[in-house]
């Protein structure tokens, strides 16, 4: 009887994490800015049936990069949690961070397990607060990690080239359409790896944009914003 064939943990993690990242990266980038009224999510996705950006709840929203049908069950089960909190305490009690938690329990778990492959995805989930200071920003990767980062952040596809093009150009307190104007000049950045490549002018109708504005009347503050209203906010561009 022949021996079993031995993997050392350390080798199987590594390949669960190369195989998750190499998913990820052949999307297209996230880029979540906060700007003077809060925060603003951009992609490019051509798509006007599948969204990398939805509203969980009140004050709350979920982006996500890699494979659709992965990221699409963790923001149903995110919404199913946050309208059962809200319902059995209180709406104030669903928070960010809370969501936040939950997500990183569940991918840690799937990502740990011999059992499944890990999901190819990372997400953001974002609240806004009353104040700018008060808004929060929540990157998790495909294995349960969670980073709360500040100002920009930028996951999924060619991430080097988007987040130096959106630090070079990123203003704290930023108006809405300043802040569109670079996330949108980030997302079309050359490869750095590519000499001869060049930057792109990514069309209104490729881009799926939204914010969770904290100036809006209504308790919800999640607002997708239309292609007529982004051609007008990003101007004439070359």
């Amino acid at each position: 009887m022949s021996a079993p064939f031995y993997v050392s943990p350390e080798q199987l993690m590594k390949d669960r994490a190369d195989f998750a990242r190499k998913g990820i990266a052949r999307g297209r980038s996230v880029v979540a800015v906060q700007y003077e009224h809060g925060v603003l999510f951009v992609s490019e996705n051509p798509s006007q049936a599948l969204h990398k950006v939805s509203e969980i709840y009140d004050r709350i929203a979920f982006a996500a990069v890699g494979r659709y049908n992965e990221f699409e069950n963790l923001r149903i089960a995110g919404v199913r949690l946050a309208d059962m909190r809200g319902y059995s305490y209180d709406r104030r009690d669903v928070t960010g961070r809370g969501l936040a938690n939950a997500y990183a329990q569940t991918l840690g778990t799937i990502f740990s397990s011999g059992g499944e492959k890990p999901y190819e995805v990372e997400i953001f989930v974002a609240e806004v607060g009353d104040t700018a200071a008060d808004d929060q920003i929540f990157r998790l990767t495909y294995d349960g990690q969670v980073a709360d980062e500040h100002g920009f952040a930028v996951m999924g596809g060619q991430v080097d080239s988007v987040n130096a093009s959106l630090e070079a150009a990123y203003v704290v307190g930023a108006p809405l359409e300043q802040a569109l104007r670079a996330a949108v000049t980030a997302l079309g950045a050359p490869d750095p790896a590519q000499s001869d490549a060049a930057a792109r002018v990514i069309a209104a109708s490729d881009l799926e944009v939204a914010v969770l504005d904290r100036t809006r009347a209504q308790p919800r503050k999640f607002s997708r914003i239309s292609e007529f209203r982004l051609d007008s906010l990003l101007g004439e561009r070359a």
